[in-house]
């Protein structure tokens, strides 16, 4: 068993169990802190990956010493040379930033990054208002819930993303012509139901920005009554790197409009010292 244990990166933890589950090797997603709260078992057969940012975060430095004393195998993932989680593991490996995933598919990116001034026009749209959903499936749920949290942590605007195989499990509820949705709907396995989605959410007059891949507008589109946002075609399991790349932007452009500094997100820190 294979477990990923993450504070700040969560969201990227989530893409990596469907590639490890392809090829039959079992994995299991883990909140540090959570799995300190519970106690959760690990067993000497495990390999427990712990995933952090620059910082130093006291909830999976702990969850660490609590996989070390359970004897798993621990490896440790970093974006800093010489943070804790690469120095007390078993195998610490040092990446160059998170772009070091985009590395094979940069002309993508560049082609992704041409729509800045759309998602600027974008913003200007919704930058009085008070919610955003964002629904994703797949690969791209991770996508949905990397975008809400950027939304949420710079623009300060109340934002979800949310499974879309879940939609009818409380968040139809709040669909209505004044809501903006953001539904993830770029060509993968789960393609077809997410144009039921789009459907679903039209047919109650849902607001309605749609992600789909380039030349899929008419298929996704209800009567050009959608705002549409066309990315690249990528694999299944590149989608998250590329396809967050439209919403890391809507929040940057939202966070400048309303007046926040961008690079100070009210009452964050990187290093995070208690539980």
């Amino acid at each position: 068993m294979t477990s990923g244990f993450c504070r700040f990166d969560i969201f990227l933890v989530l893409i990596f169990p469907p590639n490890l589950e392809n090829v039959g090797i079992p994995v299991t997603m883990e909140v540090a802190s959570d799995l300190l709260d519970r106690q959760g078992p690990i067993y000497r057969e495990d390999t427990a990956v712990f995933v952090s940012q620059s910082s130093e975060i006291a909830d999976t430095l702990h969850a660490l010493e609590y996989a070390l004393e359970n004897g798993a195998l621990c490896v440790g993932i970093a974006y800093t040379v010489g943070i804790a989680i690469a120095r007390n593991t078993h195998c610490g490996v040092h990446i160059l930033g998170k772009s070091i995933y985009l590395t094979c598919q940069v002309y993508k990116v560049r082609e992704v990054l041409r729509h800045d001034q759309e998602i600027k026009d974008l913003a200007k749209l919704l930058i009085a208002e008070q919610s955003l959903l964002v629904f994703g499936r797949g690969y791209n749920y991770a996508t949905a819930l990397e975008g809400a949290l950027k939304v949420k942590e710079v623009a300060l605007m109340h934002s979800e993303g949310i499974l879309a195989g879940e939609m009818k499990h409380g968040p139809l509820a709040q669909v209505d012509e004044n809501l903006p949705i953001v539904v993830m709907a770029t060509r993968h396995a789960c393609f077809s139901k997410q144009q039921s989605v789009i459907q679903q959410l039209h047919a109650r007059k849902g607001r309605l920005i749609v992600m789909c891949s380039k030349g899929d507008s008419a298929a996704v589109c209800c009567g050009g009554s959608c705002r549409i946002i066309e990315v690249p075609q990528v694999e299944d399991c590149l989608q998250p790197v590329i396809h967050v790349i439209p919403l890391q932007l809507l929040a940057y452009h939202l966070t400048l409009l309303r007046g926040y500094n961008v690079d100070q997100p009210r009452n964050l820190a990187k290093s995070v010292t208690t539980q």
